[in-house]
């Protein structure tokens, strides 16, 4: 019996953990992208799913640190009340002193359009310039049909650990390096042509045969002219002899 109550225990106690970490997890009202580049301009998509199962989401309200220009995209269906307030510290942009800025934005669903239970909608809001560093953290109220309402509005913690109820934050980051370029190889060189040289070769050894073939031909030539030259040269001293013996 013992063991049952301490297994039963057990199990209570691990589900409420899981219920207690998964919970806070599951329906965040959160901003996309969650960084941008700072000092430019940004369009931030607030999503809001419904974590109740049996009521639905008819409003939103969102406080806006201040920004010199804000505009709104028109979401079916949802009625957007934007909130300007006198700033106490001017805003520097396009080389114009802004004293007023939209510091919330209020969306109320009509009828038919609220965000039912397993479902989340989206609203788009254009924001710039950015400041030059840090990160923008947006308080938002979820208001349901039964009345509740839902206060995301925990700042980020300094320990990394998450709040039960955050707010969305947007974090000003520099767009990574872009990757140098690619070492451009050099062009392999050409494979020599041999053709050339195989024709220069044979061209030569031709040329050389030609040449020995006309010196072989005129020492043949030449040969065969002091054969004749020999004969004459033998007859004419026949000839004499035979005179001298006449004389005789």
């Amino acid at each position: 019996m013992l063991q049952l109550k301490r297994t039963a225990l057990v199990a209570a106690t691990v589900a409420g953990l899981t219920l207690a970490v998964a919970a806070p997890a599951a329906a965040h009202v959160t901003v996309n992208p969650s960084t941008a580049a700072p000092g430019g301009f940004t369009k931030a998509t607030f999503r809001v799913p419904n974590e109740s199962d049996t009521a639905s989401t008819t409003k939103l309200e969102l406080n806006l640190p201040p920004i010199a220009f804000v505009s709104l995209k028109p979401v079916a269906g949802w009625a957007a009340t934007p909130v300007k307030t006198k700033l106490d510290k001017p805003l520097e942009a396009h080389g114009s002193q802004i004293t007023e800025a939209i510091t919330k934005i209020t969306w109320t669903a009509q009828p038919g359009s609220e965000i039912k239970p397993g479902t989340f909608q989206e609203f788009d809001v254009s924001l710039g310039p950015l400041p030059e560093s840090g990160q923008l953290v947006f308080k938002a109220l979820q208001t349901y049909s039964d009345g509740a309402v839902v206060r995301w509005i925990d700042e980020p913690t300094t320990d990394g650990t998450e709040p039960e109820h955050p707010a969305p934050v947007l974090k000003l980051a520099a767009a990574p390096a872009a990757d140098a370029p690619a070492a451009v190889q050099p062009a392999a060189a050409p494979a020599a042509d041999d053709s050339g040289s195989s024709s220069n070769g044979l061209g030569i050894a031709g040329l050389a045969a030609g040449i020995l073939a006309l010196l072989i031909a005129a020492a043949a030539y030449a040969r065969a002219g002091r054969r004749p030259a020999a004969v004459t040269g033998a007859s004419a001293a026949e000839e004499a002899e035979k005179e001298s013996a006449t004389r005789s």
